[in-house]
């Protein structure tokens, strides 16, 4: 069946009515991401909360999300319309896919897709996108220090996992820990949900007040954002920042922006960028996207509705085959995670030539990647455990830097050390502050923490860290802040690497604490 829309008649919302629209689509985003949590089986979803939700309209244009992981929200909404666009949609159908190429950002990122018809014509699409760590990867985790996509895990291109309401069982996924189904049976289940509630709301509007709600919520989003952007000193601004190394040379890779706000919309263009890399540091032009969204949605209001209208003002300029659009299959694992991280430095840096009195210094710049696990045996099971480590985050010009926290392109949590110490082979020996790692200056910077972890088994271990040479930094004089260290029983580690780990090896890893701003007044206290 293919797309059918009913016109948008002349009479728009009034300011109650898009109020009531807006809070009751973005309820059907929280209420789907409930439903994954409470269903699924793994920590990286029930605990880390590693996963979004988002409803998307019949040409595959954000209209509302839930207040999950920005990377995963923005490169939803980047590359949603070309991936929904390439099927003959009907009732019951539901879409899988991974492949960074193809609308994805890195392999264990997997999404679903499930349409919404109303009186028989497509309305509209809810999606969740959630982590595994158990993609099919030979290295338990499945982040790897890879050099090509294929050893990254399974590729999932879009492909229809139900078709009309029927389990399409010829589609092989990756093996899960927790028997058939697993994750992706509680993702299915929450865009069953989604699905369901809006339907429900567009039988209580019409399908032409329900399309008139997702105009007026793009219009009022856009006027909002040139509005915002309309105050910003216009110009061009250029910052440049770096990647310490891709794990397999030394050699720094340089990221470049260059900004240029006109009077009410902004031009980004990172075509200066390194060339892709030889390790996993490389990502697709939607993971780009996603951090540009989120740091000018930091700039917006905070009650201002996310949707595809928000964006319109933005545009982004890539070069193909460099580090920020890279050609398949050229390895992506860290650059969904950590290259993201970098170019929210990369556009606030610029950002704070145009607003010095509004944007913060640094945070950590990483979100310190550790996997672990075992590929399993005759006499030992599989295992799978990943997670990102919080930082500290970089002072503002009125406030210190928080400590620990999950920032910018991640909103995820650390795993609570009970959930470790019962699903894996691990104990957690130490979890704390890392007390003077935030930059000094008039505002300091967030600390880092300390995680400190002892191995019951033997296990495979990949790191994918950053901020290790190259420190996050302070702003107006600010200083920056520590970088983070990795060790393996007291001796340093690469900031990417493999290793073979036995029973009571000890793994620590001290996270990069956030940049201070302004100089530090030795006549006064520190923040």
């Amino acid at each position: 069946m293919g797309k059918q829309i009913v016109k948008i008649d002349e009479r728009r919302m009034n300011v109650v009515e898009l109020n009531l629209f807006a809070s009751r689509v973005a309820a059907i985003c929280d209420e789907m991401g409930v439903v994954l949590r409470r269903a699924a089986f793994s920590p990286n979803i029930k605990d880390r909360l590693d996963f979004s939700c988002a409803l998307f309209d019949a040409d595959g244009r954000l209209f509302a999300q839930a207040a999950h992981i920005p990377v995963h929200l923005g490169s939803m909404a980047y590359a949603m319309g070309d991936v929904v666009g390439r099927f003959d949609w009907a009732e019951g159908d539901m879409l899988v896919f991974n492949d960074p190429y193809l609308g994805g950002t890195h392999l264990p990122d997997v999404t679903l897709v499930a349409p919404v018809f109303h009186q028989g014509r497509l309305a509209g699409f809810a999606a969740n996108r959630a982590h595994h760590a158990n993609i099919g990867c030979d290295t338990p985790g499945s982040m790897p220090l890879s050099q090509t996509l294929a050893e990254e895990g399974q590729i999932i291109p879009p492909t229809l996992l139900y078709r009309a309401g029927e389990l399409r069982r010829e589609v092989v996924l990756p093996g899960s820990n927790h028997g058939p189904g697993g994750d992706f049976a509680a993702q299915a289940g929450a865009n069953e949900v989604g699905a369901q509630r809006l339907g429900e709301l567009l039988e209580s509007l019409g399908g032409e007040q329900y399309l008139a709600g997702i105009a007026e919520l793009n219009d009022y989003a856009e006027r909002i954002s040139r509005r915002a952007l309309a105050e910003l000193a216009s110009g061009e601004y250029t910052f440049r920042d770096y990647l310490d190394d891709d794990g397999f040379s030394d050699s720094p890779v340089p990221l470049e922006v260059t900004l240029r706000l006109g009077d009410d919309s902004a031009e980004l263009d990172f075509s200066a960028s390194a060339d892709q890399v030889r390790g996993n540091l490389n990502c697709p032009e939607p993971v780009v996207a996603a951090a540009t969204y989120y740091c000018f949605r930091c700039l917006f209001p905070p009650r201002v509705p996310v949707c595809d209208g928000l964006f319109r003002p933005l545009r982004l300029i890539t070069r193909k085959g460099s580090v920020l659009n890279a050609n398949s299959p050229a390895a992506v694992a860290a650059g969904n995670v950590e290259t993201s991280m970098r170019l929210v430095d990369l556009i606030f840096g610029a950002l704070a030539q145009a607003l010095p009195e509004r944007i913060p210094a640094a945070s950590q710049g990483t979100m310190n990647n550790v996997a672990m696990g075992h590929a399993g045996s005759s006499t030992a099971p599989r295992w799978d455990y990943y997670e990102t480590l919080a930082g500290g985050m970089g002072a503002g010009p009125n406030r210190p830097g928080a400590d620990a926290r999950h920032s910018h392109m991640t909103n995820t949590l650390n795993t609570p050390v009970e959930s470790v110490e019962m699903h894996y082979p691990l104990r957690v020996l130490r979890y704390a502050l890392r007390s003077g790692s935030g930059g000094e200056g008039r505002h300091r910077g967030g600390n880092g923490l300390v995680r400190e972890y002892e191995f019951l088994a033997t296990a495979s271990l990949s790191l994918l860290t950053e901020r290790r040479r190259i420190p996050p930094w302070g702003l107006h004089g600010g200083r920056p802040g520590r970088t983070g260290e990795n060790h393996l029983n007291g001796r340093p580690i690469p900031a990417k690497c493999t290793l073979k780990v036995a029973p009571g090896d000890r793994l620590r890893l001290s996270t990069p604490g956030g940049g201070g701003f302004d100089p530090f007044d030795d006549k006064q206290t520190a923040s």
